[in-house]
């Protein structure tokens, strides 16, 4: 086998996804294949697909993209991984154009099944076995290729099983990585240039780490990375209203905390969030959301909702969005009840697709004013920025895209000073509309 094969990976999904990408890549390189960037795709001889199975059209998604990559690639190998090789194993194991099938129960083991594949040596395509027999976590991913912000997960699995839910039959039982593991994987990135670490898990709000008899949680975690490492910029990703605690909020009085908060609230409204089998209410939701604000001046709070989920009648319907009408947030991340196989809510009388639709439509227009109005008051604010690796040309001027601490998109004139990974200070002078989506435009200030 010749030990410089091409391969490129396709990332579907979450952040832990792009974590686990990050480790992918990485193995795979130690074993003596190439890495190709994301233009060279075309050239690869391995494509490798990290998917997701959070509704039976992410794995459709996956599917198309295989006829796709071999359509244009017939004699490239395809090697299916992630949460839909684990839960929907049927949908590649009769498709001619998935050559491996490794479930995430094997994912640390695509390096060499893949060299044994090329060595003729494997008698069979699938390699799959039961995910809540998973005990590790595979460390040392999260630096993927193309990106300048770090994903460091911290935790896999979930015990939850919320009735519309796959992913603890994807993921396994909740696990979780030592707090002093975790602090030497950030000194490395540190070391190696890296200004934001984004702490990312199926469900940061179950972390533990058992230290001589003693549970230590998320808020020791988050605290010790303070006191033991200088990285400047620390972000969580997705939280429940009651894991939103008030010694967790605190620890937002450190600068290098960013104030932008992801929600995973699915309805406002407490009899939905109970046939969901979410542990809170409305009152918990409602809580929530204005002790961010008390306490933090100008957050970012995006939120998960599910619209139409099958239980939810019209009056609890307008329940959640007069709710969310009255609450603070900056936007919404709506998505329409989607039937799971394999999830409780499945077999639940289902609300009309054309329904879930208009809700979904309801509450997006909800989120679209709000936004634009939370963006039109970043304007004439002094900001410092992350520099992201993307650009775009806009009326002739070539920017850099940018992330504030508190997760405003922001483009920045391009300039010899403001290269990808570095943080700048800039001042937020406009707000437009490109391309339907909503953008702050900046200058550059002198530190």
């Amino acid at each position: 086998m010749d030990q410089n094969l091409d391969f490129v990976i396709h990332t579907f999904g979450c952040k832990v996804n792009t974590y686990d990408t990050g480790l992918i890549q990485k193995n795979m390189n130690q074993n003596g294949f190439n890495l190709l960037s994301r233009v060279e795709k075309n050239k690869a001889q391995i494509h490798i697909l990290n998917t997701c199975a959070v509704t039976a059209e992410a794995t459709q998604e996956a599917v198309k993209t295989i006829r796709r990559i071999k359509s244009k690639q017939p004699f490239s190998t395809v090697v299916v991984t992630g949460c839909s090789a684990q839960v929907d194993t049927g949908a590649f194991e009769n498709l001619v154009g998935a050559d491996l099938i490794i479930a995430n129960s094997h994912k640390g083991l695509i390096p060499d099944l893949i060299r044994k594949f090329y060595k003729r040596e494997l008698t069979e395509r699938v390699f799959k076995s039961n995910i809540f027999k998973k005990e590790d976590l595979e460390a040392g991913g999260g630096l993927e290729q193309s990106h300048t912000r770090s994903f460091l997960k911290i935790q896999d699995g979930c015990n939850s099983f919320c009735t519309f839910c796959i992913i603890p039959y994807a993921r396994g039982k909740s696990r979780s990585i030592g707090i002093s593991d975790l602090v030497t994987r950030i000194k490395d990135l540190e070391i190696q240039g890296r200004k934001e670490i984004v702490l990312t898990g199926v469900h940061i709000g179950d972390y533990e780490d058992i230290q001589n008899g003693n549970k230590k949680t998320l808020e020791d975690l988050v605290e010790t990375i303070l006191a033991k490492t200088t990285i400047s910029r620390i972000r969580l990703s997705s939280l429940e209203p009651v894991e939103l605690t008030d010694r967790l909020l605190d620890l937002y009085s450190d600068p290098r905390m960013c104030p932008h908060f992801h929600m995973s609230i699915q309805s406002a409204n407490t009899e939905v969030l109970f046939q969901m089998k979410r542990k809170y209410t409305q009152s918990d939701v409602t809580n929530a959301l204005h002790k961010i604000y008390s306490k933090l001046k100008n957050p970012f709070v995006g939120m998960d909702v599910i619209a139409g989920f099958p239980t939810e009648t019209s009056d609890q319907f307008d329940d959640t969005y007069k709710i969310l009408c009255d609450l603070p947030w900056t936007k919404m991340h709506v998505f329409p009840y989607s039937e799971r196989q394999g999830t409780r809510a499945a077999a639940f009388d289902q609300i009309p697709f054309h329904v879930r639709k208009e809700r979904a439509s309801t509450l997006r227009s909800l989120s679209q004013h709000r936004y634009h109005a939370e963006l039109l008051k970043q304007i004439g604010a002094l900001q410092e920025v992350l520099i992201l690796n993307d650009e775009m040309t806009y009326n002739g001027v070539i920017y850099r895209e940018a992330l504030t601490k508190n997760y405003w998109p922001v483009l920045v004139p391009q300039n010899q000073s403001n290269r990808a990974g570095t943080e700048q200070k800039i001042k937020i002078i406009n707000g437009t509309q490109i391309d339907s989506d909503y953008r702050l435009m900046a200058e550059g200030v002198s530190l």
